[in-house]
């Protein structure tokens, strides 16, 4: 009968993978890829490579730490790269919101679209226009009957002071820029416009 051979004992102070996974709570993988990357290392003993579990500890709680702070290994660019992910998915987020906050006022009249504002004042001032050109052919026939010409300033002023009067009487009006709005948004049900 053959004698079975004695299994060799653990080595004091050293340890597998599998239990140094256990002792740090991470998966074998995990010790695996540390080690990969310098941060743990392996020791030749007389029952193959084993962990030192007290240099292991250290170390490990030595890169815990420069993680903590910021400067962690090539581990942390995988970190890193997710934080910046969800920065960029906040700032997305944060980006939207402000889009539809804006929208919503504009759609309750309480912002307008550079557009908006640009078109209406230029109906402004093809009125102002209109109204300037308008002048000399409603004051031809006044003036020119006048032989004094304090008298034709009389005429003149009453003029411009009536297109003065008449532009001072030129009011906001919020249905007119909603109008603009529907027109721009194609915001229309058949032949009405949806409100």
């Amino acid at each position: 009968m053959a004698e079975k051979k004695a299994k060799p004992q653990e080595p004091a102070g050293y340890c597998t993978t599998a239990v140094l996974a256990n002792l740090f709570d991470i998966t074998s993988q995990w010790v695996g890829e540390l080690t990969k990357n310098g941060i743990l290392r392996k020791h030749d003993t007389e029952v193959g490579p084993r962990y030192n579990v007290v240099e292991a500890t250290r170390a490990y709680v030595k890169h815990l730490r420069e993680k903590a702070a910021g400067r962690g290994d090539k581990d942390d660019t995988v970190a890193e790269k997710e934080a910046q992910k969800l920065a960029a998915e906040v700032r997305i987020k944060e980006a939207k919101a402000e889009y539809t906050e804006l929208e919503l006022q504009e759609l309750q009249g309480q912002m307008h679209r550079s557009e908006d504002v640009e078109k209406m004042t230029q109906q402004l001032i093809y009125t102002i226009r209109g109204m300037m050109i308008a002048l000399p052919g409603r004051l031809a026939v006044d003036v020119a009957g006048v032989d004094d010409a304090a008298e034709a300033s009389v005429i003149i002023r009453r003029e411009v002071n009536a297109i003065l009067d008449e532009l001072s009487n030129f009011k906001y009006d919020p249905d007119a820029y909603a109008q603009l709005v529907r027109e721009r948004q194609k915001w229309t049900v058949g032949d009405e416009d949806v409100q």
